[in-house]
């Protein structure tokens, strides 16, 4: 099952393995079983702390296996096989329930182990997504840390008879005591937050005593990382506040033009960024939403959804962007219900079903072309009279023959049963007609929107909503500046935004050592008494 290459690197790991692990497997004669136990004794043989058995408990998915240590209470399943993107997820458990200590801040293992109550979860993922294995590696831990928390992680390719009964057409989607508890990437910090209901008011209150920054970064992706770290070493207070730290790199799946590093993965590189920017003395506050700035003379205030408020002398922002929605009838009712925006996480849940593709770009076009090798049939609808993607891509697409490509045609309605999507309508930019395409899933590649509604009014956005800014990075706004996919910086390139966090963090200082330090207040000169 493993080559001897993954055996090798993976006995290296398991030599980090302090207590037993016993790892109890579920199966049958099938073909899948059989690579199951053969891929359980490749692992048992390379540690003599690992042993495997075979028990099958009623009710329990086949094939599936559980790992648990003597002594400790632990509930954590593996329902298919763990490999592609989710293979790390079953080295960490491994790691995990054998005793190696998680690479997570303290207080988030104590928060875990004091939750109250009993939690079931079951994940739902596929082998190529790329969001699934935080949610999974949560999860894992969680099941490690508290025994009242229990969790199985279900390939949704193999078990697809629960997929379709259970409606799961977005992976991940996570099940919470048999009820939805949430889709898409969530890390710990986020899964604890939404347990744990006192989290953010003593967030908010903890944020409210904190002083002055000399440099606040709103925002964690390549941008608002690089400004962080490109301030710390200056010596000045600098603070991040992001909504989730890494950004949309966080949904990329291969990088290929990050000079230097020939191939990476988003997720990869968001945690290399975080564990960057924790090298240095920089308050970081994740899962922090920023709803509104308020300039001042001295001092910029940034008010955040859960009530508190930051100050600071300089303000950086750097929120990036998100999907652009095609804002028509149904979409938002049949989101992760056959309305998706990742067709690497999503795809292999259409295995053999008809869909779409909105966009004729790059992404589009590589979407189209990824499906086509798992679904039934693919429609590509392009709002131009002709594809934008390179000539390479639209060469490779036509090649395809079960693509259908559809020029100067506008979606107009997402149709669906009441459950799931059932097909859409378009229009004919040409004649004006109204045609309908039966489907059972839409997927959306239609470019970026700046996530910048809460500056309105504050500072300079351009029609297309990016933060105005000059070539310092400066905006409209004396002491705020900007970097990254928020901004009419053209191009929007993970090296770009890592070149232009580093010029506004520079103007921020070069800004603050030409304007004099006002004098502290008097709510901070009580705090520092």
């Amino acid at each position: 099952m493993l080559d001897s290459a993954m055996k090798t690197q993976l006995k290296a790991y398991l030599e980090r393995v302090v207590r037993p692990v016993e790892i109890t497997a579920a199966v049958d004669g099938g073909p899948k079983s059989k690579e199951m136990s053969e891929l359980l004794a490749d692992i048992a043989e390379l540690s003599d702390k690992i042993t495997v058995r075979e028990h099958q408990e009623p009710g329990a998915r086949v094939p599936s296996f559980s790992l648990s240590s003597p002594g400790h209470d632990i509930s954590l399943t593996f329902a298919g096989l763990p490999m592609g993107h989710e293979f790390t997820s079953l080295v960490l458990a491994l790691l995990q329930v054998g005793g190696y200590p998680p690479k997570v801040e303290e207080a988030v293992i104590e928060q875990v182990k004091a939750l109250d109550g009993d939690f079931v979860f079951e994940t739902y993922f596929s082998q190529s997504c790329q969001n699934c294995p935080d949610v999974v590696q949560a999860l894992n831990l969680m099941a490690v840390l508290n025994p009242r928390v229990k969790h199985v992680a279900v390939d949704g390719a193999l078990f697809q008879a629960e997929v379709d009964a259970r409606q799961v057409m977005s992976v991940p989607t996570v099940y919470l005591n048999g009820e939805v508890f949430g889709q898409g990437r969530m890390g710990i910090e986020e899964i604890v937050a939404k347990l744990d209901t006192g989290a953010a008011a003593r967030d908010a209150k903890r944020m409210g005593e904190m002083n002055r920054f000399d440099v606040l970064v709103v925002g964690g992706g390549p941008a608002g990382a690089t400004a962080a770290v490109y301030a710390a070493r200056k010596g000045i207070r600098t603070g991040v506040a992001a909504e989730r730290f890494g950004g949309q790199v966080l949904d990329t799946m291969a990088i290929e033009n990050f000079i230097s590093v020939p191939y990476t993965e988003g997720p990869k590189l968001a945690a290399a960024l975080e564990q960057h920017v924790r090298e240095y003395e920089v308050e970081i506050l994740n899962l922090q939403r920023a709803v509104k700035l308020v300039p001042g003379k001295d001092v910029v205030e940034v008010e955040f959804a859960n009530g508190a408020s930051l100050r600071s002398r300089t303000v950086i922002l750097a929120t990036g962007a998100r999907w652009r929605q095609m804002n028509v009838p149904g979409e938002d009712a049949y989101r992760n219900k056959g309305v998706a925006y990742c067709p690497h996480c999503d795809g292999p849940l259409f295995k053999g079903k008809r869909v779409a593709v909105i966009g004729g770009g790059n992404s589009g076009v590589e979407a189209a072309i990824d499906l086509a090798g798992i679904v039934a049939h693919v429609t590509l609808i392009e709002f131009d009279s002709q594809l934008r993607a390179d000539d390479v891509l639209q060469r490779k697409l036509k090649s395809l023959s079960n693509v259908t490509i559809l020029t100067s045609a506008r979606t107009t309605e997402v149709l669906g049963d009441g459950q799931k999507v059932s097909g859409l309508t378009y229009e004919n930019r040409n004649t004006g007609d109204i045609q309908k395409v039966e489907l059972e899933g839409i997927f959306v590649q239609i470019g970026l929107l700046p996530n910048t509604e809460w500056l309105k009014g504050v500072v300079d956005l351009s029609p297309r909503g990016e933060i105005v800014v000059d070539a310092h990075g400066q905006t409209s706004v004396p002491g705020v500046f900007a970097a990254g996919d928020c901004t009419t910086v053209p191009y929007k390139q993970i090296v770009i935004a890592l070149g232009e966090g580093a010029k506004a963090s520079l103007s921020a200082f070069d800004h603050l050592i030409r304007t004099s330090a006002p004098a502290e207040d008097k709510e901070a000169a009580v705090r520092a008494a």
